[in-house]
């Protein structure tokens, strides 16, 4: 038993991606199963430190970003939107530049108001780099989820800005 809200395909959801800091720094999802969404990112001149290995902000952006995806999925986006509320990680181990990490969001909680995450993200040997826990609040308003194209000023943002 599946427990996403509504169906959406990994391109859909890959698309809206188009133009925000998930394309920029090459996150991709990759498979969608009926408990959990997989994805990856590549380590890269976007992604490293200064000593050429993955970032560990890298690391927590791509947590983030499946645990948002996650969330998104799994609530009614006519009704309600989710937003990052906190965040943790520990990082494992190196990656060095070159080569890729992949991530796996699973839930650790869905409730009304509030879901936790777990995202583990591995290396193209299958060992763990880093292990995140990501908490969404679930606000009720229509998801702001959208592609770039549709997309309009960010809630609560001045029109004066930028």
């Amino acid at each position: 038993m599946s427990i996403w809200a509504f169906e959406a395909t990994i391109d859909e959801i890959n698309a809206m991606a188009g133009g925000s800091m998930i394309a920029q720094l090459g996150i991709e999802v990759t498979e969608l199963t009926d408990t959990s969404l997989k994805g990856r990112m590549p380590v890269d001149s976007r992604t490293t430190q200064p000593a050429g290995v993955l970032h560990g902000g890298a690391s927590v952006a791509l947590a983030e970003t499946l645990a948002s995806w996650a969330g998104y999925l799994a609530v009614d986006r006519t009704k309600f939107h989710v937003v990052g509320q906190e965040i943790n990680a520990n990082h494992i181990r190196p990656v060095a530049a070159g080569a890729w990490v992949f991530a796996e969001v699973t839930p650790a909680a869905i409730g009304r108001r509030s879901h936790v995450w777990e995202v583990r993200i591995t290396n193209e040997d299958g060992k763990l780099v880093c292990i995140s826990r990501c908490t969404l609040a679930v606000i009720e308003m229509e998801s702001g989820y959208a592609p770039e194209d549709r997309r309009g000023p960010a809630r609560g943002a001045s029109r004066d800005q930028g």
